[in-house]
């Protein structure tokens, strides 16, 4: 997620300008071809070519809009996220305790705080998993496809990138619980949520967990595993390839005919120029070639903001920033519960935070 007000003309520049190079080629073939060879026959009326560019305007809006839902909606589950690990964290510190204790069950404030401190780990574990999860690369993921676009991932600070699944994990579960974890491999979050459960029904059981607190307890779990379970129907679930395959097909039709209608109506316009300035009219037709290629790096530069965005956990400058979110929220509940060992957040890097 970008932090600052705009992405700046220099990075624009520098993320489209393989793209842009193409656009300049693509707009010199047909002029050098209508101005200097006389092959005037390949000019095409501009009427049926802004027809055209008038359904590829609809076309990239409905798939940006689309993109923007799906970015809305992975924001609004991690912010749910959030909300729901600060209430669960919160209870836990407040609900295991000696009050409901069965006899020569109690424990000592140092050993509570230990049972509390494995949860709340336990939970941080789950949210490590989920957003490692949420990182990987699925065969439809375009970004890194691009090498402007792994010239940003490599900018910039994405730590389920950089820092192996299983270290991240060890700092949270015990050497048992990690072991169990990455042995069961298949849905690593799921599996820390059953040993959550399992730790808490424990409690409950020697009466650490008032019964009815750990009925709470439970209903917060199944709104995580809910919530986890959207995030992954998000990660899992591509834009339509039909739309997303149509989009690219469409747009660079438009831009292979589009010189060849913008090439013409410029000459014509030098024509009228002739008599009143001849130096300017003799090559105004040149001027097609900036003008031709800024119109196709509008309309590719919107349907590329839209594929890098159709995937809102794959590793862009634009996705949910899940990573810190996680470690946000890891500051939040280890407060909550008067851990000491506060993480400092991630890092960040070109002004986005992943």
């Amino acid at each position: 997620m970008l932090i600052k007000k705009y992405f700046s003309l220099k990075e624009m520049a520098l993320w489209t300008r393989s793209d842009t190079i193409i656009f300049i080629i693509l707009a010199i073939i047909p002029t050098v071809a209508y101005d200097i060879f006389g092959q005037t026959w390949i000019g095409l009326p501009w009427t049926p070519i802004a027809l055209v560019g008038t359904a590829v305007a609809f076309v990239v809006g409905f798939r940006n809009n689309a993109v923007y839902g799906r970015l809305w909606e992975a924001r609004k589950i991690w912010g749910g996220i959030v909300n729901d690990s600060r209430t669960f964290s919160i209870h836990v510190g407040d609900m295991v305790t000696n009050e409901y204790a069965k006899e020569g069950e109690e424990l000592s404030e140092q050993e509570l705080f230990l049972e509390k401190q494995a949860i709340v780990r336990r939970h941080m574990a789950w949210l490590t998993a989920l957003r490692y999860a949420m990182r990987t690369k699925k065969t439809w993921e375009s970004f890194m496809d691009h090498h402007t676009n792994r010239e940003w991932a490599n900018k910039i600070h994405i730590p389920e990138f950089v820092i192996e699944e299983r270290d991240a994990l060890s700092e949270y579960l015990s050497k048992e619980e990690l072991d169990f974890v990455m042995r069961v491999g298949g849905n690593k979050a799921a599996s820390i949520i059953k040993l959550q459960s399992r730790h808490l029904r424990k409690l409950k059981e020697k009466g650490l967990i008032w019964e009815f607190s750990f009925l709470h307890l439970e209903s917060i779990i199944r709104t995580l595993l809910e919530l986890q379970g959207k995030s992954e129907r998000i990660k899992n679930f591509p834009y339509p390839r039909q739309y997303a395959t149509l989009n690219v097909y469409f747009v660079w039709a438009f831009i292979i005919i589009l010189p060849l209608g913008i090439v013409p109506e410029f000459a014509r316009l030098g024509d009228n120029m002739m008599s009143n300035f001849p130096l300017i009219g003799d090559y105004f037709i040149w001027f097609s070639v900036p003008f031709t290629t800024l119109v196709s790096w509008v309309f590719h530069t919107m349907e590329r903001i839209g594929t890098v965005g159709e995937n809102p956990f794959e590793g862009s400058a634009n996705d949910v920033p899940i990573s810190t979110i996680a470690r946000a929220i890891e500051i939040d509940v280890l407060t909550c519960v008067g851990d000491p060992n506060i993480p400092e957040p991630f890092e960040v890097k070109e002004n986005v935070q992943m």
